[in-house]
């Protein structure tokens, strides 16, 4: 054999090696969850038809018909385009019903689209863990030059014979089993990504009801500004004309003081009114995704509120349910409890088959002499076999795997525990704000009529000069406070109908 056939065996190796598909295009399979193939960013759409859910549970098709929730996108956005609202916009006001900007925060929002990606790179994690179970199939291609006969004289232990050759083979390695490690592995990994996709969802029901809580906020900022300027505007005309009649000299000039004074008060509740809605509008923003000021005409989807649910225990039994926190929490404790198992089954011996086969055409060839020990016999070779690995001691560090484990899958069962308590306390303590909200909004009505009532009567008084300018300007501060007490308690109990709905963990 001379080196010449080496060489020219060594550049065709290399040929075969450069014309064969890349190891990333052998693996390909399961491709859809990657990042390279992510759906691009949904483009705006027509608002779809809210439908309402029957026959949950009486409290939840009272909350879900009074808020209906918008499709959820199984699509994830891409956090360099922002989706436009899928309300209809006339130049740089954009017009949306609560609905639509629900719709739109889904779509668009960052916090959502990293929720998402993050269940997917979960997906990943478990297919890693997955991948110990099937088989694993190498190819190898080798070439030598070396000083013939020769041999290794240190190092590891090794065959020292060092012999010119090339050659091409395969190995093929399969575990057998390892008594349930690897299974409880692959498990944990799946229940993982379980409770990530529960966290995607918790993360999505969140910013939901921020986008409710946002929208209410500026429909009442802006309802409070139309208080505060029919306010200014009225007592601008009561101080019109206490002014002309201090002219005239028949007011006196306390009078007029305490007309002005009226309508300064007026004046600063009008600018923090503004200044109410231009915060409310920049939190709605934000909430939506975008990073630009925009103009919005928002819209009640609502002519009127229905009233609470009765019964607060369904409500509780659909909240243990449904809640998708609570769930990524009972996932979280599963996959606890399987990875203990995992780590407990180190402790077993793992039983695995390997095989491999090739071919030698440039060897050493044997003399008249015959063949020296160590050359190549044969020009192909092959062999099969089965291994078994018996852990038998490491220093306890097993054991100290499995107890930790245990730890762990314990300390996760408590923090499900706590949760379950906590979810328990927040749906009732939202029920009973919801009802305290509904019972406001008759009280606040009642006492605006009233205010209004008292307001024209002081009016009328003052007119005929049977009451004091002291009794008008109580009665305006009364019907003012009444006014904002009562747009306030209407909103406030459509939030609270809101926050309950997602308390009980009504999936958007």
């Amino acid at each position: 054999m001379t080196r010449a056939k080496v060489f020219l065996f060594c550049t065709l190796l290399l040929f075969v090696w450069a014309i064969l598909p890349r190891p990333g295009w052998a693996q390909g399979a399961d491709r859809s969850g990657s990042g390279e193939n992510l759906p691009s960013a949904p483009q705006p759409q027509a608002a779809p038809t809210g439908t309402h859910m029957v026959g949950l549970a009486q409290a939840q098709a009272v909350l879900v018909a009074s808020f209906p929730r918008g499709v959820r996108s199984q699509t994830i956005p891409s956090t360099s385009t922002q989706v436009q609202p899928a309300g209809q916009a006339h130049g740089d006001v954009m017009r949306l019903t609560r609905v639509q900007a629900e719709q739109v925060a889904i779509k668009n929002n960052p916090r959502i689209s990293v929720g998402r990606l993050l269940a997917l790179a979960q997906h990943q994690v478990y297919r890693e863990t997955r991948a110990a179970e099937l088989p694993n199939f190498n190819g190898a291609m080798t070439a030598v030059d070396a000083n013939e006969g020769s041999r290794i004289g240190a190092g590891a232990l090794n065959a020292p014979r060092l012999l010119e050759h090339a050659g091409a083979g395969v190995t093929l390695s399969q575990l057998i089993t390892d008594f349930g490690r690897t299974m409880n592995l692959v498990a944990s990994s799946k229940l993982t990504e379980k409770a990530q996709d529960a966290n995607a969802l918790a993360t999505t029901e969140d910013i939901v009801l921020a986008t409710d809580q946002a929208f209410y906020n500026v429909l009442q900022a802006e309802a409070l500004l139309q208080v505060a300027q029919q306010t200014v505007s009225t007592r601008g005309s009561v101080e019109h004309q206490i002014d002309e009649l201090t002219k005239n000299k028949l007011k006196s000039t306390l009078d007029l003081s305490f007309a002005e004074v009226n309508l300064s008060q007026a004046k600063l509740l009008q600018l923090d009114a503004q200044n109410n809605v231009d915060s409310s509008i920049a939190a709605l923003t934000a909430v939506l995704g975008f990073d630009k000021d925009t103009h919005y005409e928002l819209s009640d989807d609502e002519t009127q509120a229905p009233p609470p649910p009765p019964d607060v225990d369904v409500l509780i039994n659909t909240a243990l349910q449904q809640r998708p926190d609570l769930q990524a929490f009972t996932y979280d404790q599963q996959a606890a409890e399987k990875f203990h198992r995992a780590q407990r089954d180190q402790l077993f011996p793992t039983i695995s088959a390997l095989g491999m086969a090739g071919v030698t055409p440039v060897r050493p060839d044997c003399t008249s002499n015959g063949c020296f020990p160590n050359y190549f016999i044969s020009s192909w070779y092959g062999a099969i076999g089965v291994n078994m690995s018996i852990p038998i001691f490491n220093g306890f560090l097993f054991t100290a795997q499995a107890s930790e484990a245990n730890y762990r899958a314990k300390a996760a069962a408590e923090n499900t525990r706590d949760l379950r308590d906590r979810v328990v306390r927040d749906v009732r303590t939202a029920w009973l704000a919801t009802n305290t909200a509904f019972q406001r909004v008759n009280v606040a009505a009642e006492l605006a009529k009233e205010a209004d009532l008292a307001l024209n009567l002081a009016q009328e008084r003052y007119k005929l000069g049977l009451g004091s300018i002291v009794e008008l300007s109580q009665a305006q501060l009364q019907q003012t406070g009444a006014a904002i007490g009562y747009v306030g308690a209407q909103y406030q109990y459509r939030l609270s109908l809101s926050t309950l709905n997602f308390e009980i963990g009504v999936k958007p």
